[in-house]
């Protein structure tokens, strides 16, 4: 019998340390992306394709736009987004509501079905289960969205975006006869940074319903470039090149949240940080408090402290923009 433990521990240890090798060499590789992405190591190596313009093809007329967005314990944010469907739906344009889920994330499943019961005109409801691995890695659901898409084009964006008034109208307008790889709205328009027991967040988690925002709560940001949420890509784009497919790191499952290095290495690999068009009511909310770390309630207060201390910074340049 000791023997036989002996020979079990020993094999335990084995692939401990296999798995810690594992980690660090992973680790390494997210590392040197993110250094890479940067522009400090050319993009080709890792893709030698790239977009281009000239040849990809002008599109007019009625679109289809694929909103693909994905949610881990934020119902509270994505009940929102699915209202602003609901509530201004789109005239100029259809659109295909994809969000990745987890079915072990109950919250978001009911409201998910909720929603299947709202008819939208010019609306599709697409609801994309996944193993809770490959949720939490964000550029997996991104990779196969952009795949089988068969869109006009493709907005990434996150369960905290809102599609306002005049906002999906006038970017079908925007979109017109475009050839642009990568788009993106110049600005948005966001709140400070919510605790999950504000009023608004409150309002959104009791259960399943339609629900909008109070706009004078959001204060206009300028972008002078393409963020995670804010990336419109042409469709076949997104069907050529994927979402980072090229980078096998970034369509590994994990078993933790994965932070979002992906977005810069996807503007890189594509080689542009994308077209500014004037899109408006594009409405983002800010929250401190992060779904994904509920698990972890030490790394979340950390997370969340560090994020209130950005969030007064920004809140301080932005100060006075309306």
């Amino acid at each position: 019998m000791s023997d036989y433990r002996e020979r079990h521990e020993k094999v335990n240890d084995e692939q401990r340390t296999g798995n810690r090798a594992a980690d660090l060499w992973h680790t390494a590789q997210e590392v040197f992306l993110r250094v890479a992405a940067t522009g400090l190591v050319p993009a080709w190596l890792f893709q030698r394709a790239r977009p281009d313009r000239e040849t990809l093809p002008a599109r007019a007329g009625p679109l289809e736009l694929e909103i693909v967005s994905h949610c881990w314990n934020y119902d509270f944010l994505l009940a929102y987004q699915l209202s602003s469907l609901v509530n201004h739906p789109p005239a100029n344009l259809t659109v295909r509501m994809t969000v990745f889920y987890t079915p072990d994330d109950r919250r978001t499943a009911e409201l998910l079905e909720f929603f299947s019961g709202q008819s939208v005109p010019g609306v599709t409801w697409n609801w994309q289960p996944l193993d809770k691995t490959m949720l939490l890695r964000r550029s997996i659901g991104r990779n196969l969205a952009a795949r089988r898409t068969t869109a006009d084009w493709v907005w990434f964006t996150d369960c905290d975006v809102i599609f306002h008034r005049g906002c999906l109208d006038t970017l079908a307008e925007q979109l017109q006869g475009r050839r642009d790889p990568l788009v993106y709205p110049r600005e948005e328009r966001s709140t400070a940074l919510l605790s999950r027991v504000d009023p608004m967040l409150l309002a959104a988690a009791r259960k399943p319903g339609i629900v909008d925002i109070e706009t004078s709560r959001f204060v206009r940001r300028k972008l002078t470039q393409a963020t995670g949420p804010l990336q419109i890509t042409h469709g076949d784009v997104a069907r050529a090149f994927g979402y980072c497919d090229a980078l096998a790191v970034y369509q590994k499952p994990t078993n933790r949240w994965r932070k979002c290095y992906e977005d810069r290495a996807f503007r890189w690999l594509l080689r542009t940080p994308g077209v500014g068009i004037d899109v408006p009511g594009v409405y983002r909310i800010r929250h401190a408090s992060k779904g994904r770390y509920e698990s972890n309630r030490a790394l979340g207060f950390i997370r969340g402290s560090s994020r209130r201390i950005r969030s007064w910074a920004s809140d301080r340049v932005h100060s006075g923009r309306r």
